[in-house]
Parts: C-alpha cells; sequence; structure tokens
C-alpha cells in the first residue's frame, strides 16, 4: 500500500454505531407527555388540596428531566457523529447520558425515602378519591412511555476496512445482527418504569387507607418503591460505568481473542492484551503477540475475524529470539 492510500484509510471515520433514531424519536415523544402529566398532577394536587399527588407530580418532573437528558444525549451523538475528534464514534455520549441519568434515578430513590419516612411519622390527610383519579391517569402514561422505550434491539452497521503496513495492521470486521442494548434507552426506559411502579404502589396504598382506614401504607409503600428504584439505579451505574471505565476485561470477547490467536495453527502467544467497547455489542482490540518464527499479522487478523463483534483490530507481532 503506497503513502497516500495508507494517510487516506486514517482518515475514514470510525463511525462503529449510527445510533438508535427510533429510541431517539421515542425518549423525545416521552418526555413531553410526562412533562403534561406532570403538569396535570401539580394542578391537581394544588387544586385538590393532595400533597401525595403534588408530591407524585415533583416526583414525575425528575423523571421528565432525565427524559429531557436521554433525548440530549442522542441529538448531541447525532450531531457530532461526523467528527474527528471522536476517535471511535459518538456512541459513549449515549453511555455518559445513561450513566448520569442512573445517578439522577438514584436520587429520585434517596427523594422517596426520605419523603415515606417524614409521612411516616407526620401523617397527614389524604384526598383519597381524587388522588386515585389522577395515579391511574399516571399510570397509563407510564405504561404508554413504557411501551414507546421497550428494547427494539436496534442495529448498527457501518464500519470501514482499512489496513497499514509493516507490523502494525487494523482491520475492522462487519458486524453481523447480533441484539445487544441501548443504555441510554434502558436508563430512561427505567425511569418510567419507576414511575410505573410508584405509581402502582401508590394504587394499592390509596385504595388500602380509603377502604381501610390504613393510611400508613402510603408511606410504606413509599419505602417498597424507593427500594425498588434504587436496585434498578445501581444496575444501571454499574453496566454504564464499566464501558466509561473501559473496565471490561473480564467481558466473553476478551477470552474469545486469545483462543483464536494462541489457539490457531501458529504457535503463538499474547504478551499484552486491551479490549474495550466502542459500540453496541462491538469491541475494540489492540495485542502484542509474540511467535516462535516470523508471521505476518494478517495470519492474526484472519483467525479474528469469525468474532463479529471485534470490529477494530490492532496487532504488532514480535518474533522471539533464542
Amino acid at each position: 500500500m503506497n503513502l497516500d492510500a495508507i494517510a487516506d484509510s486514517r482518515r475514514h471515520s470510525h463511525a462503529f454505531d449510527q445510533g438508535n433514531p427510533l429510541a431517539e424519536r421515542n425518549t423525545r415523544r416521552a418526555m413531553w407527555l410526562t412533562l403534561a402529566m406532570m403538569v396535570i398532577e401539580i394542578t391537581g394536587g394544588w387544586w385538590f388540596n393532595s400533597m401525595a399527588v403534588l408530591a407524585d407530580g415533583w416526583h414525575m418532573s425528575s423523571h421528565a428531566l432525565a427524559l429531557g437528558l436521554s433525548a440530549f444525549a442522542y441529538a448531541c451523538a447525532r450531531r457530532y457523529a461526523g467528527d474527528r475528534r471522536f476517535a471511535f464514534g459518538t456512541w459513549k455520549i449515549e453511555i455518559l447520558g445513561g450513566y448520569t441519568s442512573a445517578i439522577a434515578l438514584m436520587g429520585v430513590a434517596a427523594l422517596m425515602a426520605f419523603q415515606s419516612v417524614e409521612r411516616l411519622f407526620n401523617p397527614s390527610a389524604i384526598h383519597y378519591e381524587q388522588a386515585i383519579a389522577i395515579a391511574v391517569v399516571g399510570l397509563a402514561v407510564n405504561l404508554l412511555c413504557a411501551w414507546w422505550l421497550r428494547d427494539h434491539h436496534p442495529h448498527g452497521h457501518d464500519h470501514h476496512d482499512h489496513h497499514h503496513g509493516h507490523d502494525h495492521h487494523h482491520h475492522d470486521h462487519h458486524h453481523g445482527h447480533h441484539h445487544h442494548h441501548d443504555l441510554n434507552q434502558r436508563s430512561a426506559y427505567l425511569h418510567v418504569i419507576a414511575d410505573a411502579a410508584t405509581s402502582v404502589l401508590a394504587i394499592v396504598a390509596l385504595l388500602g387507607g380509603m377502604m381501610f382506614g390504613a393510611a400508613w401504607l402510603d408511606p410504606v409503600m413509599g419505602l417498597v418503591g424507593a427500594a425498588l428504584v434504587a436496585v434498578w439505579a445501581w444496575g444501571l451505574v454499574r453496566d454504564s460505568g464499566r464501558i466509561l471505565l473501559d473496565a471490561q476485561m473480564d467481558a466473553p470477547v476478551v477470552e474469545e481473542i486469545r483462543e483464536a490467536i494462541e489457539e490457531g495453527e501458529v504457535r503463538a502467544r499474547i504478551s499484552d492484551l486491551h479490549v474495550w467497547q466502542v459500540g453496541r455489542g462491538k469491541y475494540a482490540c489492540t495485542a502484542e503477540v509474540v511467535t516462535d518464527a516470523p508471521v505476518e499479522p494478517d495470519v492474526f487478523h484472519q483467525a479474528l475475524s469469525v468474532h463479529e463483534e471485534i470490529v477494530h483490530v490492532t496487532i504488532e507481532v514480535r518474533h522471539a529470539t533464542r
């Protein structure tokens, strides 16, 4: 390959993920609907003097903010998709949005727990019929948003094949139709599911309070809801945080790379290996391979080509001297 061809290949954009336009559109729809329901709940809570509904309205505002954050992350990823400063595309903007949204979700859980404990020790009068009616409408809104934000298993296929000379070769392989989760979409989904769960718990508590005079059910169900939200949020923080910190050397793909290189036809061992995620279900890796005899890097690229989730490979081959 001549120098001009090498230079041209290095100018190619590493667009390993085309984004998720359907999820972006549905996230915006869910955000606007959630905002409208928030206004209804806050207005209804104030009009009917119901602290339960008013509190749920402000609680919904946090979810509207989180949905807006998710939509903003999608928009930024799309806007800067062609920016050459992003070596592996803008997919991690969506992951950052999901991580930030998960932190906000943990804050919501803490606020729910605090308010529930406060109400447990300082109960207030509740207008049950009006509160139940608005809670039911809120539940319907949340279920509709959840339907919009369910995982559609999107696929991205924008990859570029290019090679560089000498012992440092870069090669991209086309990725097949594998299903992988969109963590930004998942964060938005968890927010509306959390709101739906708290709506269900609120309806149960309000019905119990109205029929049996068990006013204590309202704060107790609030604590249960806070625990559920905290568990969901922690799972999202963990998954998105691992990607942002490139803490994925325990992923199954790492062992697959080792097997492909070290258990192939050529006698070789990996002396240095780094693997990180660059898209939904797509990984990049760099490896230093030590061989007993001189071997071209293309041999190992060919061995790794069967693993379609590996979309960018850099291999340095070093001949061991005796």
